[in-house]
């Protein structure tokens, strides 16, 4: 199958490149890009006034297959993943059971082969069940696909179990990414502790019991040399200590999601628990360091946390719903909206969090929009209005603190190894 995205607007981060051109595609590869290409029989797609970019990567979402299927499957998340611009995602392993072996990983490449959407790229467990005591197989998971190792739910709790991990991943060169929590600090805590957990008289969880675990993180990829990736990163000390390992060069990155950029734990103070995550929207100081740390290089990619849970599971005591929201439908909208139409973050940025960062830290194809390159690509439209609506969504769940918002950009058009799998143009 021949494609030609024709006149678009073309930013690839990777290569500096901002113009309007031509972008020719022969089976699963890129062909050409330039001006006034001619491609007999090629399928025309318009991209006049769209934006052409890499294909956008989400490094964090949770599929819940297998063991969950009531709240996501591997085939519903793909879905959702290509109608929210994504060509890519990779999926934390707390599954039931957990994705801490070659059958497991093999089994989820199986079924993300069946699927006509994004593509999937399994993260496996650090340690045997997530129990945290014992290092999972991760010579074999790496050769059945995984990208990274992670405990993500949980914290990898043991400060030698973390080390083993670093050093270990380091004969693969893959990161371990981790949740981090000090689970004795938390203290059963479900909402940031603050002057909004005074008021509602929700358990608070203090900034610091991310902190501490991030520095210790940090000095542990220092001292062994490993590559560590913090996950969700909610604080603005966080945010320092990670920029401060990168200047010393720790093989350190980062990533944030688009709710605790946009959201503070005000969006909690009426209970709703759409607005309860892990972890806990954090201080209008945290959300601003954060943006901060966007600004000046020190975030490497915008990842959502992709948490589906079933309606009848949010729809209960504030302390007692579980954690997380979804985000796979939402995220590049929001963005669009909120940090690039109001000006905090330029479009190339924002392009670059979610193509050329995430690729490097998980060795993926390269995301540039050249010659011989895989054809993966995402097409967005700035102009775009949407409403934010469970109705709409391709997931299973509809746990999001966004539902009502009105947004302006969207992705339109999602190309996954040269086939359009989402396209509302």
């Amino acid at each position: 199958m021949k494609l030609l995205l024709r006149n678009g607007r073309v930013i690839d981060p990777s290569r500096r490149v901002d113009a309007v051109l031509d972008v020719a595609l022969d089976g699963d590869r890129i062909e050409r890009v330039g001006r006034n290409l001619r491609v007999p029989g090629a399928t025309v797609v318009d991209c006049t006034k769209r934006v052409v970019c890499p294909g956008f990567i989400d490094m964090h979402v949770h599929l819940r297959e297998p063991g969950q299927e009531w709240k996501e499957t591997i085939a519903t998340g793909l879905r959702a993943a290509a109608a929210g611009g994504f060509t890519a995602v990779a999926c934390m392993p707390n599954t039931v059971p957990p994705n801490d072996s070659r059958a497991v990983t093999e089994l989820m490449m199986q079924l993300a082969a069946e699927v006509d959407g994004a593509l999937l790229h399994p993260i496996g467990c650090v340690s045997k069940g997530q129990q945290g005591e014992e290092l999972a197989e991760i010579g074999d998971m790496v050769t059945a696909g995984a990208v990274a190792f992670s405990d993500d739910g949980l914290p990898v709790r043991s400060s030698l179990l973390m080390r083993k991990a670093l050093e270990y991943t380091r004969v693969f060169d893959v990161p371990v990414i981790d949740h981090c929590e000090d689970r004795e600090l938390v203290a059963g805590g479900v909402i940031h502790e603050g002057d909004v957990s005074m008021r509602t008289g929700l358990r608070g969880w203090p900034g610091v019991a991310e902190d501490v675990f991030v520095q210790r993180d940090l000095l542990l990829a220092e001292y062994t040399g490993g590559r560590v990736h913090i996950a969700h990163l909610s604080t603005a000390r966080a945010a320092d200590f990670v920029r401060q390992a990168k200047a010393r060069g720790v093989r350190a990155t980062c990533e944030v999601t688009p709710h605790h950029l946009l959201l503070t734990d005000e969006s909690a103070a009426d209970y709703d628990t759409n607005a309860k995550m892990n972890p806990p929207l954090r201080a209008e100081d945290d959300r601003r360091g954060l943006v901060r740390a966007i600004k000046d290089g020190t975030v490497d990619a915008i990842a959502t946390d992709h948490a589906p849970h079933h309606v009848d599971e949010k729809c209960v005591e504030f302390s007692q719903a579980p954690f997380g929201v979804v985000g796979l439908e939402t995220a590049v909208s929001l963005c669009l909206d909120r940090l690039v139409r109001a000006r905090r973050v330029s479009l190339g940025r924002l392009v670059e969090l979610f193509t050329t960062g995430p690729a490097r830290i998980l060795k993926l194809a390269d995301r540039r929009i050249a010659p011989g390159c895989e054809a993966n690509l995402t097409i967005l439209d700035l102009g775009r209005e949407v409403r934010v609506e469970a109705a709409g969504f391709r997931s299973k769940s509809a746990n999001s603190p966004f539902l009502g918002w009105s947004l302006r950009g969207a992705p339109v058009a999602t190309v996954v190894r040269g086939r359009l799998v989402h396209d509302v143009r």
